[in-house]
């Protein structure tokens, strides 16, 4: 078991080229997301990360949103162009996760527990990033490529708006995913001997 998962692990990859195609059922992406969110720790038991699940049309949306709101932002159009196909790259997918914090849960604790109340905000974001692996690596061993991005702060608003999100949620990332279209790239990697010390 743990060689599968760590080969999961392994062949997870930041996937850009991706198409409107999924070789699961829309079930299995909610299943693998609501269990990711269910069983992936965090501090205290906080349980303060929240996902949103976009498909179809929803999904598109989104990346329209994210278009127009950098257009205002980059008032180049010949520099824009890029960014324009690069979010083209992202709608070209079959859904896209989002990934919140629960502002109130960690605001929560930080008022029960005082000697912590400057780590919570810092151990719900490695909460969020072990549940961004989790289901970052469910989609991968479901055939499934995806990426993360952060568009976030400047998409916040119009979100929000969009989708009814509750105010305390802050949006941490996006996952746009979809059945790859070409592979990733090459990747290097530091020898591990100088990033682990092993001691026995």
């Amino acid at each position: 078991m743990s060689t599968e998962f760590m080969k999961a692990l392994e062949n997870r990859r930041s996937i850009y080229v991706i198409s409107k195609e999924s070789p699961i059922e829309d079930s299995k992406i909610q299943q693998i997301v609501e269990e990711a969110v269910k069983y992936t720790p965090s501090s205290f038991n906080s349980q303060s990360a929240r996902v949103v699940v976009l498909l179809g049309e929803q999904h598109d949306r989104l990346w329209d949103i994210t278009t127009e709101t950098l257009r205002g932002i980059v008032n180049n159009e010949e520099v824009f162009q890029a960014t324009a196909d690069k979010m083209n790259m992202f709608k070209n997918g079959y859904g896209t996760v989002l990934f919140f914090e629960d502002m109130d849960i960690i605001a929560n604790l930080q008022n029960q527990f005082e000697a912590y109340r400057d780590n919570f905000p810092l151990w719900g974001q490695q909460a969020n990033g072990m549940l961004q692996l989790v289901i970052w690596t469910a989609l991968e061993a479901e055939g499934l490529g995806a990426t993360l991005q952060h568009y976030n702060p400047v998409i916040d608003e119009e979100v929000k708006s969009t989708w009814n999100i509750p105010a305390q949620w802050q949006m941490v990332a996006q996952m746009p995913f979809g059945k790859p279209a070409a592979p990733a790239g090459e990747k290097t990697y530091q020898p591990v001997e100088e990033r682990v010390k092993f001691f026995k």
